[in-house]
Order: C-alpha cells, then sequence, then structure tokens
C-alpha cells in the first residue's frame, strides 16, 4: 500500500513540477496539482505527471451552475484523475451532476472550509457557528449527494469519520511539529490527521521548499 501523502505541487514551471514528483515519487502516494498549474499547463501538463507513475489529484475546486460542472468534469474525464474535487457549497444539484459526470475510477470529493480560514473568516462571509458545524453541514450535503468523501483540516476530520464511517476524507494544509503554519490557520500534524480518519494527506511547502524534498518526505512518511 502507498503512502497515505499527497504532495502539493503548486509551481506552474512544469519543468519544476515534474523535477519534484521525480524526487520525491518513492516516498509519496501520489501528487496534488491545483489551480497554479493547470491554469499553466492544462492537459497537457497533468498527462506529463502522469508520467511519474503515481496518481493524479486534480484540485481544481469547481464551483458553478450543475450544468457547466458537470461540463467541466466530463472535460477532464480523459485525465483520469484518481481524486478531484468540487466546491460543497456549490448546492446538490451542482454536487449530484458532477458526480454523475465523473469518470468510474475518481472519487469526487467536496470541499467544506478551506484550511485557511477560521471561524472568524466564515462570519465575514455570512457564514454563523464554528467552522467544524460549517464542515458537518456540508459533510452531511456531500454524502447525501452521492459524493465520495470530502476535504477538511484535522481538526473536524474526526467528527466527519464518526458520521461518514466509509467517506473519503481529503486532508491538506498538514505541518510537521514545530513547522511554519504559512497560511494555514487549521491544521494539525501528518500523524495526528491519520489518526484522527484522513484518508489521505495533502503536504506541500513542508516537502516542495525543503532542501532535500526526498528526505522531508522520508521524514513525514517515518512519523506516519
Amino acid at each position: 500500500m502507498r503512502s497515505p501523502i499527497y504532495v502539493a505541487v503548486d509551481t506552474p514551471d512544469l519543468a519544476k513540477a515534474l523535477a519534484l514528483a521525480n524526487k520525491v515519487h518513492n516516498h509519496v502516494g501520489g501528487l496534488k496539482l491545483g489551480l497554479e498549474f493547470f491554469c499553466a499547463n492544462g492537459h497537457h501538463g497533468v498527462r506529463e505527471m502522469m508520467k511519474v507513475g503515481l496518481p493524479i489529484f486534480l484540485d481544481l475546486k469547481l464551483h458553478d451552475i450543475p450544468n457547466t460542472v458537470a461540463k467541466a468534469v466530463q472535460a477532464l474525464n480523459g485525465l483520469e484523475p484518481a481524486v478531484l474535487t468540487v466546491h460543497a457549497a456549490g448546492g446538490r444539484a451542482m454536487l449530484e451532476d458532477a458526480k454523475a459526470a465523473a469518470g468510474m475510477n475518481t472519487k469526487v470529493v467536496a470541499v467544506t472550509v478551506l484550511t485557511s480560514l477560521d471561524d472568524g473568516d466564515l462570519l465575514d462571509i455570512g457564514v454563523g457557528g464554528k467552522a467544524e458545524d460549517q464542515v458537518a453541514r456540508l459533510a452531511d450535503l456531500a454524502r447525501s449527494a452521492g459524493l465520495d468523501g470530502i476535504v477538511c483540516s484535522g481538526e473536524e476530520v474526526a467528527l466527519a469519520r464518526r458520521a461518514w464511517t466509509d467517506g473519503f476524507f481529503v486532508v491538506p494544509g498538514v505541518r510537521p511539529a514545530g513547522g511554519a503554519m504559512g497560511d494555514q490557520k487549521r491544521a494539525v500534524t501528518p500523524r495526528e490527521a491519520l489518526d484522527r480518519g484522513a484518508s489521505i494527506l495533502v503536504v506541500g511547502r513542508p516537502i516542495s521548499l525543503a532542501e532535500n524534498p526526498d528526505m522531508a518526505a522520508r521524514e513525514i512518511e517515518a512519523t506516519l
């Protein structure tokens, strides 16, 4: 079984992305490609990254009217991503259409509350209560809409796992003990996230910006 660590390849530079992927491919379970990479490199870039031989997590956080999202998902099916993200806030119809449009081998997961947000940020956009309350509401919506799982922080994953025992839980923004938080406001260590019920862990800068990315990946893997 491969490592649950998916390294976030957050760069528009395809050559740098490939270099990072090839350095760490023995000690991670997959590659997470987000908007920064996809907007610069598109389908061609994803196909080049697939040559590394690792599963691809396409983190595009699609959010639009149901028909538009469904057509976008269909346009991505040729890439056969292992995991694809949509925003849970898009609503039930959008979530249902996204899942119906996805390929059989793609897990569609709904982003609940970004790990860069806290309770105060949610209040700013009109969402009352705590982040964990919003995650619980959106997780229930994603489950009832037929999705495979959700994206949430390590602070909420245990609660979500208890309510959705067979769900697929992506936990981004994890940070090794003592590591810099950067723009993350709700983060835990990789070990804590896994113990609380994470299916996969998304790790970015602690690996990608390390002097020796392979060693950094190995050290995180060793804690699991």
